[in-house]
Order: C-alpha cells, then sequence, then structure tokens
C-alpha cells in the first residue's frame, strides 16, 4: 500500500541557520546522523487525467508499485504529479492531499515515489503525451537527517533559499498522532512552521518565475 506522510516545512533563509539547526539536532540526539545527501531536479505537471497517466506510466512498474500508484490515485485528491532526478535515478512522484491543502504543499498526504529505467527527459514526454503541461522545473541540494524517529531534510533550493522539511511516514491515517510529534520536535528546536498561506504565495510566485531562479543560487522573499 501506499504510505501516508505528514510534512512540516519551516523556513531557515540563510546557510547559518541551517548548520545552527544541524547542530542543535546533533546535540539533542546522540543519534542523530546523516542519511543522504542529493542534488535533485524536480518538474512539477499540471493538467492532464490522472487515470491517463496510469494507463500510460504502469508498465514502468512491478505489479506491487501498480498497486500503489493506483491507491493513492483513487483514495487521493488534489494530485501533484512531479518527475524527479535525484543525483543519477529518475523518480515518477504522484501526491495526493488527504487534509484541506493542496497536494503540493499539504501537510498530510499519500505519496508514490518509485524509480523508473527511463531518463528524465523520457519521463517527462511521457506525462506529456498524457496530457499534462509543465507548471514549473525546481532544484535543489538536499541534506536528509534521521532525528529522534523522524525525517529532518535540510535543502537548498532555487528562489526559496534554505528550508527544512520535518516528515513522518507511517502506514494508516493517524495523522493528529504524527502531526503532534512533529509539532513537539519542532518547538523543542526551536523553528516555526511555515504558514500555508505564505508557502502557497511563494509557490505561485516561483512558479510564475521559474525560468529565472531554475538552476541558481537566486532567492526571493514572499511575506
Amino acid at each position: 500500500m501506499a504510505h501516508y506522510e505528514v510534512e512540516i516545512k519551516s523556513l531557515l533563509g540563510s546557510e547559518e541557520n541551517a548548520r545552527a539547526l544541524k547542530d542543535k539536532m546533533c546535540a539533542l540526539d546522540t543519534g542523530c546522523n546523516l542519511v543522504s545527501q542529493n542534488k535533485q531536479l524536480n518538474h512539477y505537471f499540471e493538467g492532464g487525467d490522472i487515470n491517463t497517466l496510469y494507463e500510460k506510466t504502469k508498465h514502468l512498474f512491478n505489479e506491487d508499485d501498480q498497486e500503489k500508484l493506483k491507491h493513492v490515485i483513487d483514495e487521493g485528491k488534489e494530485y501533484s504529479i512531479r518527475s524527479r532526478q535525484k543525483n543519477e535515478n529518475i523518480y515518477l512522484v504522484v501526491k495526493a492531499s488527504v487534509d484541506e491543502g493542496s497536494s503540493a504543499n499539504t501537510v498530510s498526504r499519500l505519496e508514490f515515489e518509485e524509480e523508473v529505467d527511463i531518463s528524465l527527459e523520457a519521463l517527462d514526454q511521457i506525462l506529456l503525451d498524457a496530457g499534462f503541461v509543465y507548471q514549473a522545473k525546481w532544484s535543489r541540494e538536499r541534506e536528509e537527517y534521521a532525528y529522534k524517529g523522524v525525517n529532518v531534510c535540510l535543502d537548498k533550493n532555487a528562489g526559496y533559499g534554505y528550508l527544512a522539511e520535518f516528515e513522518k511516514v507511517f502506514e494508516d491515517e493517524d495523522v493528529n498522532e504524527a502531526r503532534a510529534e512533529l509539532d513537539a520536535l519542532m518547538a523543542e528546536l526551536g523553528v516555526a512552521e511555515l504558514a500555508q498561506d505564505r508557502l502557497e504565495r511563494m509557490f505561485a510566485h516561483y512558479n510564475a518565475n521559474w525560468p529565472e531562479y531554475y538552476g541558481t543560487d537566486k532567492v526571493f522573499t514572499i511575506e
């Protein structure tokens, strides 16, 4: 079955703030460790038909992964479709909201992310052939840490600057418990949640101007 996730973002801004957060995590949890480090390209798509997407891409996956994707499509809403290159590996990412937020930036959602054995360009073409169009292209550098049983990603995003994502992944729909756990961890680390309305404004601004930021170190500020 596809997994559920609760993810809360915090805008850090500067590299100094990101470094201070890493230092505090290591001080509060001696088991805190760097799980992965990668560079990513994320291409967001919009339009199209989600069921056509399933038919066009199911040959890329085994039966178990096909069932996971079908579960996200059947149970979710407000889909966010992405192709992703993580270092040299290529993934199809489909996220669907299960709360009042959008699939791109919601706190609680279903997620499908599986590797495919084709190039990023070839995967993009399949999505375009399924009737989707580019919404925006994003680039980031990511460090992922294991901290007290949750995932903490420190990202350097084109446009956004430094951002932390606190994520809890689980198999059932007990969203409230996972949310409370993340809130408590963020409070002890002294970081604030990036408000959803501000995040949506940032997201909209980037989507409208992404060629200016994609693949660069340029950062904007949206209140």
